[in-house]
C-alpha cells in the first residue's frame, strides 16, 4: 500500500490491518506526518502538531497489537482535535491571540473518551476565533484553505479538522457544532459530519448547558463517523445533561425501500445557489432510485428562524465573547468584535423570543416527521465562501443580499431543534471543484435512523475518498 493510500485509509480498515499485522500504527502515522511536512503549509490545517508524542503513542499501540494485549476501540488511530476543546497540559487557543499561551488544566469529556479509547492525538486543528464563524481564518493562525480549491474556505468553525481529513493528514478529527460548525466544513470539504442530539456527547460548563452546542465527529466515511461517535458519546460526571444510558450505533445500512423521506430545497426562506440545488436534487434522485419514497414538504418556516438563531447565539455565546471587548478588543478579529458588539444589544426579550420561535419551528417539523423516517435539505446554500471571507463586505446569493454570517448556512435550524440528530454527507461538487452536501435529519434522539440512511446512500454512490480520482489534487 502506498503512503498516499495509507493517508486516506479509513479507520475501520486500519484497525483491521493493525489486528492482522499487515499494518503498524507507526507506519500509518509516519505516512501522514510526511504528507503534512510536504504540503501542510499550503492548507494550514494545524495550530499545533504533536509529532514526537504521537510517534511514542503509536509505538505503544504497535506493542499492544504485537503482544496480544487487549486493544481499545481506537487503538493506534490518528485523531486531530479541534483547538477549542481542552486537553490538560496543552495550550488551547480558541483561535485567539488572547489565549495563545493558555494551558488547560482539565480535559474535555469527549477528548477524555478519545484518549482512553487509544486514539493517537496527532495535533490540534485551526478554528476561527472563538469558533464564532462559518469560515476558518484568524489573526492568530491565518487562513485555512480548502484542499479542493484553495481559493475557498474549508467552512468553520471546525475548518482545520475538515481540511486535515480532506488533505489526508489524519484518519479522524473532532469538531463541535453550535450553529453548524461540524456540518458546514463537512459539506465544504466533501466529508461526513455528525451533529448528535443534545446531551449525547458530554461537554464542560458553561457550554454543556447550551442546547445549541454539540461536540461530535468528522470523518471520510460514514462507518468511521459511527466508530468515532460511539467512542465520543456517553454520560460524564462533569456534565449533568449528558444522557444515560450510552447508546451504540450499529454499522447497519437501511433498506430504503421501506423508507419515507421528506425534503425541502430552501427550508422556505433561504436563497440557494443553482449548483447546490442541482446536486441536492441529484442526491434525492439517487435515494428514489434506491426505493425510498421522497416527498417535498413545506415546513412553514420563515426568516424568523434565522433571526431567532442569531439572537440565541448572541445572547449566550456572544455574551461570553463580549467579556473580552473592553480588555482585549484590540486583539480580536473583526468578525469576533462585531459578534461581541451585537451581543451587547441583545437581552432577555430576544432570548425569550428565540425560544418561542424554536417552539413554532418544531410545531410544524415534529408533526410532519411523524409521517417520515428522515428529512433532507442542503447543508449550505453556497458550496463555500472565499477562504479570506470578511462578513463586513456583505454576501449575495442569486443576486440577492443575504445576512453574511448565517444567510449562506442551512445548518442553524437544527441547532435550534437540537434534539434532532443530523448527518451531513456529500452530494456532489460545484464547477469550482468545491464539494456540496446534504443534511439527513432524524426524529429526536433517533441517531440510528439517520446514520443507517447515510450508510445506504454512501454504499450506492461509492466511497467519497476511495480512489485518487475522488481525492483533491495536492502537492
Amino acid at each position: 500500500m502506498s503512503d498516499l493510500e495509507l493517508c486516506y485509509l479509513p479507520a475501520t480498515e486500519a484497525l483491521a490491518a493493525f489486528r492482522n499485522g499487515s499494518l503498524s500504527p507507526v507506519e500509518l502515522l509516519k505516512a501522514q506526518l510526511a504528507r503534512i511536512a510536504e504540503i501542510g503549509s499550503d492548507i494550514n490545517a494545524f495550530s499545533f502538531l504533536y509529532a514526537d508524542e504521537a510517534i511514542a503513542a503509536a509505538r505503544e499501540a504497535e506493542r499492544r497489537y504485537r503482544s496480544g494485549e487487549q486493544v481499545r476501540p481506537l487503538e493506534g488511530i490518528p485523531v486531530a482535535i479541534k483547538d477549542e476543546s481542552l486537553i490538560a497540559g496543552k495550550i488551547t487557543t480558541f483561535g485567539s491571540l488572547i489565549f495563545r499561551e493558555e494551558v488547560a488544566s482539565v480535559t474535555s469529556p469527549v477528548n477524555e473518551h478519545l484518549i482512553n479509547a487509544g486514539a493517537v492525538i496527532i495535533g490540534r486543528t485551526t478554528t476561527p476565533e472563538f469558533s464564532c464563524a462559518g469560515f476558518t481564518h484568524s489573526r492568530l493562525w491565518g487562513v485555512t484553505r480548502n484542499p479542493w480549491n484553495r481559493e475557498f474556505t474549508t467552512g468553520g468553525s471546525s475548518g482545520g479538522s475538515a481540511a486535515a481529513l480532506a488533505a489526508g493528514f489524519t484518519t479522524l478529527a473532532s469538531g463541535s457544532d453550535i450553529g453548524g460548525s461540524i456540518r458546514i466544513p463537512a459539506s465544504a470539504c466533501g466529508l461526513v459530519g455528525y451533529k448528535p442530539p443534545y446531551g449525547r456527547n458530554a461537554d464542560l460548563a458553561p457550554f454543556g448547558f447550551d442546547f445549541y452546542n454539540h461536540p461530535g465527529p468528522l470523518a471520510r466515511t460514514v462507518a468511521d463517523c459511527i466508530l468515532m461517535q460511539n467512542v465520543m458519546s456517553g454520560p460524564h460526571p462533569l456534565d449533568v445533561v449528558s444522557l444515560r444510558p450510552k447508546i451504540e450505533i450499529a454499522n447497519q445500512p437501511a433498506d430504503l425501500k421501506s423508507k419515507r423521506i421528506a425534503y425541502s430545497i430552501d427550508l422556505g426562506f433561504k436563497q440557494v445557489s443553482e449548483d447546490v440545488r442541482k446536486n441536492t436534487l441529484d442526491a434525492i434522485g439517487r435515494l428514489r432510485d434506491m426505493g425510498a419514497e421522497v416527498v417535498e414538504v413545506d415546513l412553514g418556516w420563515t426568516l424568523s428562524a434565522e433571526e431567532a438563531a442569531r439572537d440565541y447565539l448572541a445572547s449566550i455565546f456572544g455574551t461570553w465573547v463580549a467579556q473580552y471587548l473592553d480588555t482585549h478588543g484590540d486583539e480580536l478579529s473583526g468578525y469576533t468584535r462585531s459578534f461581541a458588539q451585537s451581543a451587547r444589544t441583545k437581552g432577555m426579550r430576544e432570548y425569550l423570543r428565540s425560544l418561542e420561535v424554536a417552539g413554532e419551528m418544531y410545531g410544524t417539523f415534529g408533526p410532519m416527521m411523524e409521517n417520515f423516517d428522515a428529512f433532507i435539505c442542503p447543508t449550505l446554500a453556497l458550496p463555500a465562501v472565499s477562504a479570506d471571507f470578511e462578513p463586513s463586505n456583505g454576501l449575495q446569493i442569486n443576486g440577492q443580499d443575504v445576512e453574511p454570517m448565517l444567510g449562506w448556512l442551512m445548518t442553524h435550524p437544527f441547532n435550534t431543534l437540537s434534539r434532532c440528530p443530523v448527518v451531513s454527507v456529500p452530494s456532489g461538487r460545484a464547477p469550482s471543484g468545491v464539494p456540496t452536501g446534504i443534511q439527513i435529519v432524524g426524529k429526536t434522539y433517533c441517531d440510528q435512523d439517520v446514520l443507517s440512511i447515510a450508510l445506504a446512500y454512501e454504499a450506492e454512490i461509492g466511497a467519497w475518498y476511495g480512489s485518487n480520482e475522488r481525492r483533491p489534487i495536492l502537492g
